[in-house]
């Protein structure tokens, strides 16, 4: 327990004493008076001072030890309160019996409400992942009919392909923000989960005439598939929607999976805040399509499998994301 607790311990325990000692030094005061105007022997009375002081000192000191015993199992409940609301310790008092009943129908009503919005949230994502199923079909039907016979058909590919990102972010952004995460720890082959993410934007690179230039990691991690991938798309995505012309780079150095372009940088005044959610900056108010959720779904599922993600820029040079991997188990 710490210094400044223990102090507010004690003072407390002499509060709650303070009748007592009070009682004590009115006592002393009262026989000291009677002595001196009866001209009693003083000694008697020192006896009996000493002795009562040392008696009540004995039991002040055993109420303090338990009343710091109380203190560590009240600040141990306070800090589990949520999971711990419905075993709080004895009480003594009529007082201490109010104020646990208090505390158990809160811990109810949170228990309650709780359920509650679990099952909203439920039937929310359930609604929104039929949603997403449905409404990829017609866009995987637009996609066959239009081909890639002009550019015109390309474009419109392109559209219908940034429809289908921010589809998949709807259900990402549901399951991350609400723990929906089912994560499946693996190992997992990196240049697999990379191929995976590049495969997805391949016609991108096509349509803005970007090159990618990628080295075969050899590398296996331990992670989820599903979320590192989400992790490369975004970044990936972000790499792309930001880079006008140029090249993308994916390289492994030691354990840093780096993803750099040669696109337009982030300013440096948006960079402490780029994975903040629906926050856009300089970039995001030149493209006015940006969600601001990219990134920050990118740092949510970075943090979720505990991979710090860093990010250098400079304005008309470029942007480097670093994923910094943990070491094979």
């Amino acid at each position: 327990m710490k210094k400044g607790r223990r102090g507010a311990v004690l003072g407390d325990c002499l509060r709650k004493n303070r009748v007592a000692i009070l009682l004590w030094v009115l006592t002393v005061l009262t026989e000291w008076v009677v002595f001196y105007l009866y001209r009693i022997m003083w000694e008697p009375l020192l006896y009996a001072g000493v002795l009562t002081l040392a008696v009540g000192l004995l039991l002040l000191g055993l109420d303090l030890r338990r009343e710091m015993q109380a203190a560590r199992e009240r600040l141990r409940l306070r800090e589990a309160i949520l999971t711990e609301w419905n075993n709080l310790p004895e009480e003594r008092t009529l007082e201490q019996a109010d104020y646990g009943d208090m505390i158990r129908s809160l811990g109810r009503q949170l228990r309650q409400e709780t359920a509650a919005q679990e099952a909203q949230r439920q039937d929310m994502l359930d609604y929104y992942t039929t949603w997403v199923h449905q409404i990829k079909t017609p866009m995987a039907v637009m996609k066959l009919y239009l081909g890639a016979e002009s550019p015109e058909h390309r474009a419109m590919g392109a559209e219908l392909f940034r429809m289908e990102q921010y589809v998949d972010m709807v259900l990402q952004y549901l399951r991350l923000d609400g723990g929906e995460n089912d994560l499946v720890i693996t190992r997992c082959d990196l240049d697999e989960l990379i191929r995976e993410a590049v495969r997805r934007y391949g016609p991108q690179f096509v349509l803005r005439k970007l090159s990618l230039h990628y080295e075969p990691t050899e590398r296996t991690v331990v992670t989820d598939r599903k979320w590192f991938v989400c992790i490369l798309e975004q970044l990936l995505s972000n790499a792309i929607k930001y880079t006008p012309e140029g090249c993308i780079t994916i390289r492994l150095e030691g354990d840093c999976l780096r993803i750099s372009d040669t696109g337009i940088g982030i300013a440096p005044e948006d960079l402490p805040r780029i994975f903040e959610k629906g926050y856009t900056g300089e970039n995001g108010r030149l493209e006015r399509t940006s969600s601001g959720l990219g990134l920050y779904l990118a740092g949510k599922a970075a943090a979720l499998l505990h991979i710090p993600i860093t990010v250098d820029s400079r304005p008309g040079q470029g942007t480097t994301f670093t994923l910094h991997l943990r070491q094979e188990e």
